[in-house]
């Protein structure tokens, strides 16, 4: 399989080996640890297909305990704690050589109508207007360096940063703990909705902690830290497809301690808040 899309789908099919037990794969990659979306897409696979899909999922709590090793696949144990008249409770603890690595606990709602209310979407720059992430650095650049060329042909988002990359300390200076991204995942995921909420928690991953980044390092070259996701929490207010372009807005409202808060919001090309997204990470001096 070539196309990074058809990948993501392939990796968010897991393996059920026993009732309320899954396999995931773990792709072999030169990360030091399996990618955080990963785990917490496969998870919310593992607790979604032990339900009778007529709830989608409106919300999800999830822990980073350990790192996962690249390689090794991950096995999820479900547990059903609840299954009530209108809403679903599952918990999920991702295992991979015998240590719990994650755990996740998931919500799902039978659909109903209510009150319809919502803050407007930020203005922006459509998508069109923007270069994507690849391009823009091969633009500072000349060239991308073999690693990032590697992870531009695996990456199954096509990623636009709203305000432009920032490549010096100079032009640091003054900015606010915020950052902007459009994003769709680079080809067709199919139809089937759980899939695409498990592929957007994938997304929500990839740089939430970049508005705690944004005024003390430049996101692309050399990092001063040491960045890890601790815990993740995410609601789903309306249907999506993550093969549709989305803006992803960020911002820190605090990093102090050596963590850092991130929280997003995620809207539609029409304006319509689809998610919503808090992230708390490790921010340790790689010197200290």
């Amino acid at each position: 399989m070539t196309n990074p899309a058809e990948r993501l789908v392939d990796l968010l099919d897991l393996e059920q080996i026993e009732l309320n037990i899954f396999r995931g794969r773990s792709p072999e990659e030169s990360l030091q640890r399996v990618f955080g979306g990963q785990v917490a897409g496969q998870a919310l696979v593992a607790a979604g297909r032990t339900t009778d899909g007529e709830r989608p999922v409106h919300s999800l709590h999830a822990y980073f305990l350990r790192p996962g090793r690249p390689g090794v696949p991950i096995v999820y144990q479900v547990e059903r704690v609840r299954d009530g008249r209108s809403f679903t409770t599952r918990r999920v603890v991702a295992v991979q050589q015998g240590r719990t690595i994650f755990n996740l606990t998931a919500s799902f709602h039978l659909p109903e109508s209510g009150i319809e209310q919502q803050l407007p979407m930020p203005q922006v720059p459509g998508p069109e207007d923007l270069p994507n992430l690849a391009d823009e650095i091969r633009e500072h650049l000349g060239a991308l360096p073999e690693r990032l060329e590697r992870m531009a042909r695996r990456q199954p988002f096509d990623i636009r940063y709203v305000d432009r990359l920032r490549w010096s300390e100079e032009e640091l200076k003054g900015v606010e703990p915020r950052s902007a991204v459009w994003m769709r995942a680079v080809g067709p995921l199919g139809d089937d909705e759980l899939t695409h909420t498990c592929a957007l928690t994938y997304a929500s991953d990839m740089m939430l902690l970049d508005a705690v980044r944004v005024p003390v390092e430049p996101l692309w070259g050399s990092r001063g830290f040491d960045i890890a996701s601790l815990d993740h929490a995410m609601w789903f207010h309306r249907p999506f497809r993550a093969d549709e372009w989305f803006l992803y807005e960020q911002e820190s409202p605090i990093a102090t301690g050596a963590r850092g808060l991130a929280r997003g919001q995620i809207f539609d090309r029409q304006g319509r808040l689809l998610v919503s997204v808090m992230q708390e990470g490790l921010f340790r001096r790689i010197d200290d």
